[in-house]
């Protein structure tokens, strides 16, 4: 049983390779410490990226070894809102995904979130940084990449001194690679030619947003690393070590011709983990050499600790800051990305932060609402990049479609649709996406849309000219004092054009002093 002042949490994740538990006891200060772990493998990304879905023998093992973890969190006395199941690609991608959740629910009591390939990188993330702690400084001063290889996918961050440039998730897992070589009948050598063309396609639309060339620390998170870093590593703490780049790239060369039975008997470890290990290693060797990196640091994290600090998090108000500076610097990126204007962007949205901040009891949104505003604010004219007429709807698609470091499919199209109504005519029944959401993410769209149309009516010009603002609510008018002399003609032709929105929603004239 947990200790008096803490409580006992677990996290049970579902992957391609196998299901594995971790239980920690969680204290009110937000440190935690693991008292068991367990995993047993089961093959579900083998048949998901092979045939589609999970087969009848996989989903069986898969509710035995997950009744069994039932029985193990009964005996620590855990309850079921401290359990979390999370599911990553093979469950995300299998088509009788949602047969698998109800079934495991049915049998185990289980609720099962599948997470995103962004959520993954986000998870990973907070376990890398919690795990370095302070024995690299220079994260926060270099160019770094944060890289898993899983069996479903892999996930990749990149990092100019310590902040998000981009976060993605890639189509190269080891049970896909060894799928791909499988159906050609290749050997080793053609499984090296595959994936040497796979990552150099990769690294051609990374060097775009950071020149992997500049890149100091190479960060490499997955079981295989950490067995390449128990043989030849130095410990740089209790959770991280630190391989020789020239030791990796050797060990990576003197084993990537070994069969998967010469894996098992002389590295010594278990056939479900040697199915993957040659393509995994080969796929962060030939990541290595397209960086500057002369070392690698290898944490002992996984997204399930990630999800322990993920919950634990709520009580540091610091490291949720640090973590929405870094969603922040995502979506920047990705708006230079499309050439976005920057002066533009950066000033409306603190219009509008500034709006947000002297409205709060009006509109009654958190900070949470306050982070969507911000990357609507910054993204709001991405879409000039495809055409100047209508941008407001290219604007919409690209958030739609694109990848912010920390934020799910839900709060993108949030955002999407945030972006979309900044300007021209308000939602109605014929705009699918804006239909599409749940009642609440509608009203919150609305909520943000009316202060961006606002803010961005201050900045009609795109000359940047109104630096401050004072705001009061009146009986029946929220009233906007510019400080400083300025010529407003501009400005209250756009509120003219755009406060229309936000008197319908907050039941408020705006009006410009």
């Amino acid at each position: 049983m947990a200790s008096m002042d803490y409580r006992l949490v677990a996290v049970v994740e579902i992957g391609s390779t196998g299901i594995r538990l971790i239980v920690a006891e969680l204290s009110p200060t937000g440190d935690w410490h693991v008292v068991d772990r367990s995993g047993k493998p089961v093959a579900l990304g083998r048949d998901v990226f092979t045939r589609g879905s999970i087969s009848r023998e996989s989903m069986l093992a898969s509710m035995v070894v997950l009744q069994n973890y039932r029985e193990l969190l009964n005996g620590w006395g855990i309850d079921d809102r401290d359990i979390h199941v999370i599911a990553t690609s093979a469950l995300r991608e299998a088509r009788n995904r949602d047969m698998f959740i109800d079934r495991v629910y049915l049998q185990t009591g289980f609720r099962i979130l599948v997470v995103e390939g962004i959520e993954e990188n986000r998870l990973m993330y907070l376990a890398v940084r919690f795990a370095l702690k302070d024995d690299r400084p220079q994260f926060s001063r270099c160019n770094s990449v944060i890289i898993e290889v899983g069996g479903g996918s892999t996930e990749l961050m990149l990092l100019r001194r310590g902040k998000m440039v981009a976060a993605h998730s890639l189509r190269l897992g080891t049970i896909l690679v060894d799928q791909q070589v499988r159906q050609a009948m290749g050997s080793n050598l053609y499984l090296q030619r595959f994936l040497t063309e796979s990552v150099n396609n990769t690294c051609e639309s990374l060097n775009v947003e950071l020149d992997l060339s500049h890149i100091k620390l190479f960060i490499v998170a997955g079981s295989d690393a950490r067995l390449v870093a128990s043989r030849f590593g130095i410990e740089l703490n209790k959770d991280c070590w630190v391989v020789d780049r020239q030791v990796f790239i050797d060990f990576v060369d003197r084993i990537k011709g070994y069969s998967i039975e010469e894996c098992v008997q002389k590295l010594r470890i278990p056939f479900a983990e040697a199915e993957g290990i040659i393509p995994g290693l080969l796929t962060y060797k030939l990541f290595l050499e397209k960086t500057a990196a002369t070392e690698l640091i290898v944490p002992n994290a996984s997204i399930r600790e990630g999800m322990l600090i993920n919950l634990s998090q709520g009580v540091d108000p610091n490291l949720q800051e640090e973590f929405y500076s870094q969603v922040i610097a995502s979506a920047i990126n990705l708006g230079k990305k499309y050439r976005f204007d920057e002066h533009h962007s950066r000033h409306v949205t603190n219009l509008a932060l500034m709006l947000f901040d002297a409205l709060v009891k009006i509109h009654g949104l958190d900070r949470r609402a306050r982070l969507l505003l911000e990357v609507a604010g910054l993204l709001h004219d991405i879409g000039m990049f495809i055409r100047s007429s209508g941008h407001h709807k290219h604007s919409q698609y690209i958030v739609a479609n694109s990848e912010i470091f920390g934020l799910h499919q839900e709060d993108l199209d949030v955002i999407s649709n945030v972006v979309r109504y900044h300007r021209k005519a308000p939602p109605n029944s014929t705009h699918i996406a804006f239909i599409a959401l749940q009642r609440e993410e509608r009203i919150l769209v609305l909520k943000l849309a009316a202060i961006l149309r606002v803010a961005d009516a201050l900045d009609r010009g795109h000359a940047q000219r109104i630096k401050e603002i004072k705001v009061e609510q009146r009986e029946d008018a929220i009233v906007i004092t510019v400080m400083g002399s300025h010529d407003l003609t501009l400005e209250r032709l756009g509120l003219e054009e755009k406060s229309d929105m936000f008197q319908d929603v907050f039941g408020y004239k705006v009006l410009l002093l």
